[in-house]
C-alpha cells in the first residue's frame, strides 16, 4: 500500500507553431524535464497545468502549485506602469492563466513557490511591482543573463535572517545561476524580500502569513546549490 504524495500543479511554457526545426506546426507546450524531477525527487507528484479557464477546477485537486519561468515578461499594466520598456516581451494567455492559478492558491491558502519568473508574477500577484529592465535601473549590474550555462552559477545571493528562506536553506549565502532582465522592485505591501543579489537586486520574496508563499529569482530545480533541494522538501513538506 503506497503513501499519498501530494499533487504538485506545475504551470506549462506555450510556443507558437513553426515551420521545422520547431516541436510541431500547431500550438504546443513545453517544460523542461528538471522542474518535474525535483519534485519527484523531494517526494512530490508533478501534474502540468495547460491554459485553460479550469484554474478553479485544477486547484480542488492540487495539493500545492509551482509557478515556472519562461523567456518572456508579466505585462506593466498589471502593476500600473504605463509605459513598456523595449525589451519586455509578452505571453498574455500564460501570464492569464498563471495569475488565475496563482490568485486562487493564494486565496485558498495553497503551498505556492514562484521560480524567476514565477516569483515576479507572484510579487505582482501580492500587490508588487517589478523594474521593466534591470540595466536601466541598477547602478553597476551584475550579468543577471549569465553568459555561462544555466547549470553552473552565476553570482551568490545573501538570505536575509529571520526569513522562512532562511530556515529552509540554514545558509546566509547561496550560489545560484541567473536568467532575467527583469527583477522585482517591491514584493508588496504584505511580502518581504528574503534575498539579495550582491548589487542590490532583489533575489527572493515571500509571505510571511502565508501557509507557503515563496519566490525565488533563480532556479532551484538546476540542484546548484544544495540548499536549492532544501527549497523543494519544503514545498512537498507544506504540501502534505
Amino acid at each position: 500500500m503506497t503513501s499519498h504524495l501530494p499533487l504538485i500543479g506545475v504551470t506549462l511554457d506555450a510556443e507558437p507553431p513553426g515551420p521545422k526545426p520547431a516541436y510541431s506546426k500547431y500550438p504546443w507546450y513545453a517544460l523542461r524535464a528538471n522542474y518535474t524531477d525535483a519534485i519527484v525527487a523531494a517526494g512530490g507528484l508533478p501534474v502540468a497545468l495547460p491554459h485553460t479557464t479550469l484554474a478553479e477546477d485544477y486547484l480542488d485537486r492540487i495539493d500545492a502549485l509551482v509557478i515556472t519561468g519562461g523567456a518572456f515578461d508579466v505585462d506593466p499594466a498589471l502593476y500600473g506602469d504605463a509605459t513598456t520598456h523595449g525589451t519586455v516581451t509578452l505571453k498574455a494567455g500564460r501570464t492569464a492563466a498563471e495569475m488565475a492559478l496563482l490568485r486562487g492558491a493564494l486565496a485558498r491558502g495553497k503551498p505556492v513557490l514562484g521560480i524567476c519568473g514565477g516569483q515576479q508574477l507572484l510579487a505582482v500577484a501580492l500587490g508588487g511591482t517589478l523594474i521593466q529592465h534591470i540595466p536601466d535601473s541598477i547602478e553597476n549590474p551584475l550579468e543577471h543573463e549569465q553568459p555561462n550555462p544555466r547549470h553552473e552559477p552565476g553570482h551568490t545571493v545573501h538570505i536575509l535572517p529571520g526569513t522562512r528562506l532562511r530556515r529552509i536553506v540554514g545558509h546566509d549565502t547561496m550560489q545560484v545561476n541567473s536568467s532575467h532582465h527583469q527583477a522585482v522592485r517591491a514584493p508588496g505591501p504584505q511580502a518581504i524580500v528574503n534575498a539579495v543579489a550582491p548589487d542590490g537586486v532583489i533575489e527572493g520574496i515571500e509571505d510571511p502569513g502565508a501557509r507557503f508563499c515563496l519566490g525565488v529569482q533563480w532556479h532551484p530545480e538546476f540542484h546548484i546549490d544544495a540548499a536549492d533541494r532544501a527549497i523543494f522538501d519544503a514545498l512537498i513538506g507544506a504540501a502534505a
